[in-house]
């Protein structure tokens, strides 16, 4: 239970269905250890005190024991650290995917088990099915595809997610308010959180800095000279205060005159070079995955058909995934596509079922 709407409506739906629930909400973040200039913790509207407070309210008024459990020490291992070093290795992560599968739904699951929980249910909006001819279980999209979060869930595994319940997976968000409404939820208004709950202001380049010197011992490497920015024919046309302030595809805060608009092609950490180019030049015909789960099939020996998303909220794209061996493949599409960014994840669609995903290493 975050303490928004989404998770108070599934627990009270689940309640109201006659099921045995006991609420957790995960105690992730300290928010006192990124302060505000005058010395407050950042305002957040997701993770933070409040939001367990909303959350124990609304089990207080559906009547079912809630716990908050620390996980701390584990978020920070498995989510905070990754992130910052991706960033510092010129890539673009996604923490909401390591939070789902490597806590909500694998800390989650092992602490159910121990109370005797026989499910892990969360106000995600996806599906999860059995598919008894191929003996798999099959993650869908959501009802709504405007708020379908399946990307973000490709890493489950099958024990997950014989484990998982969405209980919003057949609603629309405006449905999901509606019944908030109608059950006399106090949290049915309440604005949705879009940032990542340790970065609250949504400055991830001072997050960043600050953490690699601090708790990394990266603090003269983050206090090193500017580099170059080059054209990707080797020219030099500027400079850049740390790669980390860039991603692939980006255009604005370059700072750089130029006749026609600029884009980050590509980080280049060894050389310390931020390579610029035109918006014709981002394209890219293939790209190489690793760390690859498959979802509705098991993993196959031939080349597979299916529609790729390369980003969240990026279009799907018809490519052809080819594994390549120790959990890669190469994806070849149809029809080239933009801004391929390494550290995002690359997620196949059948229709509404998720074949599998993988992270993005490199574009071609």
């Amino acid at each position: 239970m975050s303490g928004g709407v989404d998770s108070s409506v599934a627990a009270s739906l689940l309640k109201n269905h006659g099921q045995q629930i006991v609420g957790f909400t995960m105690q992730l973040w300290n928010q006192r250890r990124r302060l505000t200039a005058d010395g407050e913790p950042q305002p957040s509207r997701c993770c933070s005190l409040d939001d367990v407070y909303d959350a124990r309210r609304v089990a207080e008024e559906m009547d079912f024991p809630f716990y908050v459990l620390n996980l701390e020490e584990e978020f920070e291992r498995a989510v905070v650290r990754p992130f910052v070093e991706d960033y510092l290795s010129g890539r673009t992560p996604i923490p909401c995917v390591s939070c789902n599968t490597k806590l909500k739904f694998a800390r989650l699951v092992s602490v159910a088990r121990q109370i005797g929980a026989e499910r892990v249910a969360t106000g995600h909006y996806a599906r999860v099915e059995y598919n008894a001819e191929s003996g798999r279980y099959i993650l869908r999209k959501g009802r709504d595809l405007s708020k379908d979060q399946s990307y973000f869930l490709f890493e489950m595994t099958q024990r997950q997610l014989s484990r998982a319940l969405f209980p919003l997976g057949d609603m629309t968000k405006s449905e999901v308010r509606e019944a908030a409404r109608r059950l006399g939820l106090y949290v049915a208004e309440k604005p949705e959180s879009q940032e990542i709950c340790f970065i609250p202001d949504g400055d991830y380049a001072r997050f960043v800095e600050d953490y690699a010197k601090s708790e990394m011992g990266r603090r003269v490497e983050m206090e090193k000279p500017a580099g170059e920015i080059t054209t990707v024919d080797g020219d030099v046309i500027g400079s850049h205060a740390g790669l980390h302030h860039y991603t692939v595809g980006q255009r604005r805060g370059l700072g750089i005159a130029s006749t026609d608009p600029l884009y980050v092609l590509k980080i280049d950490v060894p050389r310390n070079q931020l390579v610029v180019g035109k918006k014709k030049e981002l394209l890219a015909r293939s790209l190489t995955a690793s760390g690859v789960n498959w979802i509705s099939i098991a993993s196959p020996a031939e080349p597979v058909r299916a529609r790729a998303r390369i980003r969240y909220r990026a279009p799907e794209a018809m490519a052809t995934i080819t594994p390549v061996g120790s959990g890669r493949v190469r994806v070849e599409f149809d029809e080239p596509q933009q801004a391929v960014t390494p550290g995002q994840a690359v997620v196949f669609y059948d229709e509404d079922a998720v074949v599998g995903g993988g992270w993005i290493e490199q574009s071609e």
